[in-house]
Formats: structure tokens, C-alpha cells, sequence
């Protein structure tokens, strides 16, 4: 397993739409175990391929709580197939716009359909914690970022400074 290096904001990549895995293999296998030991890491509750670089349809999550024993999820293709009109709000933060937390609103309640590394369908009801995190990473295999969910003004403030950073560690 090997950590890899974050896809920081303002990267363009960040907003580029993942394709789908056409069949889960040894190369998506490994993505995957990487995937979790940067996760881990960071450290972070969930990542999208596309934020350690790689343009595929694959998260992994783990919600589980200080103190517990990780319960490591992995999903190939996921997608939303049904939302709760009921609303809730998580403090949300993001590996790739690091120590940056604001208040996002979800719903509640989803259910998720992806595959699982073993190349069999599977299907989750997710509420609390786990439907906002797998929402929150969803958003990145289609190019939207939690910021997106804020409004405009404090979403041009984090671009802003992100650039800022960006552009005065390129000067070092």
C-alpha cells in the first residue's frame, strides 16, 4: 500500500467528471487499499479517486468513531437512487481544501446502489454521518466540491485564498 499525494484546490482536476470502472481488477483493488491508507492518513472519514489524481468512479469511507475499530468501505460506481426531502446540516471539511470547515445542508437519508471490490452489486441505506459523507464524495466523481453547497461569497473567499497559497508555494 502506498499513501498518495492530495489533490489540493485550486487544482482543475478537482472539477473534472470520473468516468465509470468498467470492471473491478488488481489495478482497482490496489487503488483502492491506497486509497484507504491515505485516507487513514490525512487523516479524513472519505476520498475520491480523482483527489489522489486518478479520473475513476471510487470512494472509500469509514465513519466508525475514535476508539472503534475501522469498518473500511469501499464503492466502485456508486450512485444516488433515492434522497429523503429531510433535511440535515454536518460541519463538512475536505482533504483536498485542507482546514476549511463550513455547514452543509443534505438530505437526510439516501440509498446508494455501487459494486463492491468483489465485482458484486450491492446496494445501502445511509442517514446520519455515513449519507453525508458518501453524498460528499459522490460530489467529487462529478466534479463539485462541498464549497458548492455554501454560498458564493464565502465560496470566492476560500478560492481566493487557495490560489494565493497555491501561487506563493510555485514562487518557493
Amino acid at each position: 500500500m502506498t499513501i498518495r499525494p492530495l489533490v489540493i484546490l485550486p487544482d482543475n482536476q478537482l472539477r473534472l467528471t470520473s468516468p465509470a470502472i468498467a470492471k473491478v481488477d488488481d489495478g482497482v483493488r490496489r487503488l483502492a487499499e491506497d486509497m484507504l491508507e491515505t485516507m487513514y492518513d490525512a487523516p479524513g472519514i472519505g476520498l475520491a479517486a480523482i483527489q489522489v489524481g486518478e479520473l475513476t468512479r471510487l470512494i472509500t469511507m469509514d465513519v466508525s468513531r475514535e476508539g472503534e475499530d475501522r469498518q473500511p468501505m469501499v464503492l466502485v460506481n456508486p450512485e444516488i437512487l433515492w434522497s429523503s426531502e429531510d433535511k440535515s446540516v454536518y460541519e463538512e471539511g475536505c482533504l483536498s481544501i485542507p482546514e476549511y470547515y463550513a455547514e452543509v445542508e443534505r438530505p437526510a437519508q439516501v440509498k446508494v446502489r455501487f459494486t463492491n471490490l468483489a465485482g458484486e452489486p450491492q446496494e445501502i441505506d445511509a442517514e446520519g454521518l455515513l449519507a453525508t459523507c458518501v453524498q460528499h464524495e459522490i460530489d467529487h466523481l462529478n466534479g463539485v466540491l462541498f464549497i458548492d453547497h455554501i454560498s458564493k461569497l464565502k465560496r470566492d473567499r476560500v478560492i481566493r485564498k487557495f490560489t494565493k497559497q497555491a501561487k506563493e508555494k510555485t514562487r518557493i
